[in-house]
C-alpha cells in the first residue's frame, strides 16, 4: 500500500488560533484492487487509528474496520476490472471519523435490501447499519473522472439517543467536507 501524508489544520478561537487535536488530519492509501489488499486496508486505518492517538471508541472502531472491509472488498469484486488500483481515505476530525473508498468504476450500487436467502450482495446495506446505528452516516458520490467514492462517517464515540431512542446523525456530508468548518 502507498501512503499519502497527513495533514493538520489550524483553528480560530475569537481570533486567537488554536491547534486542532493532534490526532486529526487526513490520510490517504492506495492499493491494487486485489483480495489481498482488504486485510491490508484494514490493518493500515486500525494502526493509523492507533498510531494518532485517536479517542476512539472500541465499538465504533470495530465499526470502522468492517467497513473499510466491506468497501475494499466491493471494489475489488465488482470494480477491479476497470480500476486496477482503489483508493482509501481516512478523514479524522476532532469527534468522528469518516472513512472511503474510491474507485474508476462508474456504476454507483445502492444499498440492497435484505434478502436471507442470498449469500451474498448485502455488504453496503451493511455498511448503512453500521453507520446509522452509531449515529453517523454513509454515501456514494460520483468523482469527476467518472468512478465512485463510497463513504462513511461516524463519531469517536457511541452516539446518546436522540427523541424516541434513535441516535442523532453525524453532520458530515462528503469525503471532502470539514464538519467543523463555518
Amino acid at each position: 500500500m502507498e501512503h499519502e501524508g497527513g495533514n493538520r489544520t489550524v483553528d480560530t478561537h475569537g481570533g486567537v488560533p488554536t491547534r486542532s487535536p493532534s490526532y486529526e488530519g487526513v490520510w490517504r492509501f492506495t492499493a491494487p484492487a486485489v483480495d489481498v489488499s482488504v486485510p491490508q486496508a484494514r490493518h493500515a486505518v486500525r494502526d493509523l487509528l492507533v498510531r494518532q492517538g485517536v479517542p476512539v471508541h472500541q465499538e465504533i472502531m470495530d465499526g470502522v474496520l468492517l467497513i473499510v472491509s466491506e468497501l475494499v472488498t466491493n471494489a475489488v469484486r465488482h470494480a477491479a476490472l476497470l480500476s486496477p488500483e482503489i483508493a482509501v481515505e481516512v478523514a479524522i476530525g476532532p469527534e468522528w471519523v469518516r472513512v472511503s473508498v474510491e474507485d474508476n468504476h462508474p456504476y454507483r450500487p445502492k444499498a440492497l435490501e435484505a434478502d436471507y436467502g442470498q449469500t451474498g450482495g448485502r455488504g453496503l446495506l451493511l455498511v448503512k447499519e453500521i453507520a446509522q446505528e452509531s449515529g453517523g452516516t454513509c454515501d456514494v458520490e460520483h468523482t469527476a473522472s467518472g468512478g465512485k467514492i463510497i463513504w462513511a462517517a461516524l463519531p469517536l464515540a457511541p452516539m446518546a439517543p436522540g427523541p424516541g431512542g434513535v441516535p442523532q446523525e453525524a453532520t458530515v456530508t462528503s469525503p471532502r467536507t470539514d464538519p467543523s468548518a463555518p
